[in-house]
């Protein structure tokens, strides 16, 4: 399933989706966002691009207990091939749950997206082999894909099984690491290092 890159007519305002996915061969764990943001809000291409996200000084701090491990504070961008490397060693694998979406208002909250076109969720599971586990980060992102299986929504922090091909999949449902979120980095860290341990990718304390 590979994401084309967004057309150049945007006289429908419809965005498909920028970034190819992330799936190493050896990903346990698929991490699923909404969609990206407009470009304007980048600062690297690839997921959670935006420098004000905190969803890699997260990851610093979770593996590394240091917020700044994958910041360029320097470029005001994240040090991508570090971060590339690190996600594959830890079988993370990222997409998001919308293919193409219309934004309705000038922002990248999730409220303010009609989603023309949901990801083919079916067919990256079938791809990801060993994935036994799926983080949805925020409402929108759990809703579109527990909706698809026809699951119910975990609580936050939770997960709920199904089978999909035969497998006992987890679906975790996660706090969205924007800073629009009312919540601290550490609260929010708390959560992603209990299901990161729960899925042996992070070493119990």
């Amino acid at each position: 399933m590979a994401a084309k890159l967004p057309s150049s007519d945007m006289s429908d305002s419809i965005e498909t989706h920028p970034f190819e996915p992330f799936f190493p061969a050896n990903a346990r764990v698929l991490m699923l966002g909404t969609f990206p943001p407009a470009p304007k809000r980048w600062c690297m291409r690839f997921y959670y691009p935006n420098f004000m996200n905190d969803m890699w000084r997260m990851m610093g701090y979770i593996f590394f207990c240091d917020k700044s491990h994958f910041v360029d504070a320097a470029g005001k961008t994240f040090k991508l091939e570090e971060l590339k490397a690190f996600l594959k060693e830890k079988g993370l694998a990222f997409y998001d749950t919308a293919y193409r979406v219309r934004r309705t208002k000038n922002t990248a909250s999730d409220k303010d997206l009609e989603v023309v076109e949901p990801t083919d969720l079916d067919s990256m599971l079938h791809q990801l082999t060993e994935c036994r586990a799926v983080v949805t980060a925020g409402q929108l992102a759990t809703q579109l894909f527990a909706g698809h299986f026809h699951i119910g929504m975990p609580e936050m922090g939770e997960c709920v099984e199904f089978l999909f091909e035969g497998r006992s999949v987890r679906l975790y449902r996660m706090p969205s690491t924007s800073r629009a979120y009312p919540m601290s980095l550490e609260r929010k860290a708390a959560y992603y290092s209990r299901m990161l341990q729960n899925e042996a990718v992070l070493s119990k304390k």
